[in-house]
């Protein structure tokens, strides 16, 4: 399995499903099932059990749910949309993610 390119607290694009075109802030990356939450985006309904015992009252919550990592782009601020990235090496050997189009790195905001 390939490693994933999208981190927590990256701003991401979804490409595809019901919410193509809005953007969102990584919040949880599942690597073993290829998943990410974002922020706002791909909203599911919960409902909660009533539980006195804990003083809970049960209803309808709702809260983000996971999108596959496939239908998300990473998003250049530069650029203003979805864009693929390559990893470069800089001088000091650390390695950074670069937009494709504009070559310009791409830092957790």
């Amino acid at each position: 399995m390939n490693k994933m390119l999208v981190r927590k607290n990256d701003t991401v694009i979804v490409i595809s499903g019901k919410d193509k075109g809005k953007t969102g802030k990584v919040l949880k990356v599942i690597p073993e099932k290829r998943k990410v939450i974002i922020e706002k985006i791909n909203f599911i309904k919960e409902f909660i059990r009533r539980d006195q015992s804990k003083n809970v009252q049960g209803g309808i919550m709702e809260k983000e749910g996971p999108l596959h990592v496939s239908n998300v782009m990473l998003y250049c601020s530069e650029c203003a949309q979805g864009v693929r990235v390559k990893n470069m090496k800089l001088e000091d050997g650390s390695r950074v993610r670069v937009c494709k189009k504009c070559d310009i790195t791409i830092e957790k905001q």
